[in-house]
């Protein structure tokens, strides 16, 4: 992508990404990709959920919508909670889904969300060690963590690698050291998975649809060479995609 990070999430900016990855997502798979992660945190109706990085919201309203959980979405971006404010009210969904503008970091101890959800945002938070510790705070016991995230290899990046990071401005680690990160914040059952695979597969399918994005040309040109080196560097084993999930102690354990 040419936008520059404090960019990155500007009304055009989140126009393009939706275009892409589908209606009220700006995440890779989108509805498909984020139902199949839902699911696997086996919500019950009224379950509690903290959508971190709740971006345009659908990830939010589906859990809302077919799972049945009260979800309390939090993004830093006014715009995209503003569009994702607008679209539970289409939904008519208020009464079960509430978007704030707020930082994960500033989250106090509550023990009330049975479930914290995420995907692809914890890459731009240098504080993992802190995070972690505040998600599980939030939760009560036995309350289940999911969240995708960009990672790094094990071996130094290249140049070109180090560059687009430091671009980015994010700060990426192994799946094993998310592994790690998770069980010295207190979080017990801690899985990575490497949906590296995945994240080509999916890459390529929308790199493949974007003609039917609606989008100019300048756009599109735009968005194919971000896919094609995302895939390169995927390819590479240097950029990773890991879905990790965790829970918190049950209660007497």
């Amino acid at each position: 992508m040419s936008a520059a990070p404090g960019d990155q999430y500007a009304p055009r900016e989140i126009d393009k990404y939706e275009a892409i990855y589908g209606r009220d997502f700006v995440s890779p798979g989108g509805a498909a990709c984020a139902r199949e992660c839902i699911a696997r945190l086996a919500l019950r109706p009224g379950d509690r959920v903290l959508d971190v990085g709740s971006g345009l919201g659908g990830s939010a309203l589906l859990m809302a919508r077919e799972f049945g959980a009260r979800v309390d979405g939090m993004d830093l971006s006014a715009e995209m909670v503003a569009r994702a404010r607008e679209r539970c009210r289409q939904q008519h969904l208020e009464d079960r889904v509430r978007f704030t503008r707020g930082d994960c970091l500033d989250l106090a101890a509550s023990r009330v969300y049975h479930a914290v959800y995420s995907r692809d945002v914890f890459l731009h938070i240098e504080d993992k060690a802190r995070l972690f510790r505040l998600l599980r705070e939030v939760l009560v016991p036995g309350g289940r963590l999911l969240f995708t995230d960009y990672c790094c290899g094990e071996e130094a990046p290249s140049d070109d690698f180090a560059a687009y990071v430091a671009e980015r401005g994010y700060h990426l680690l192994p799946l094993a050291r998310y592994v790690e990160c998770l069980r010295e914040a207190g979080f017990v059952a801690v899985e990575g998975e490497d949906w590296t695979a995945r994240f080509i597969d999916i890459s390529r399918r929308e790199l493949d649809a974007l003609p039917a994005a609606g989008l100019g040309a300048d756009e599109q040109e735009d968005l194919r060479r971000g896919w094609q080196g995302k895939i390169v560097r995927a390819e590479r084993g240097e950029q990773r995609w890991g879905l990790l999930t965790a829970r918190t102690e049950e209660a007497g354990a």
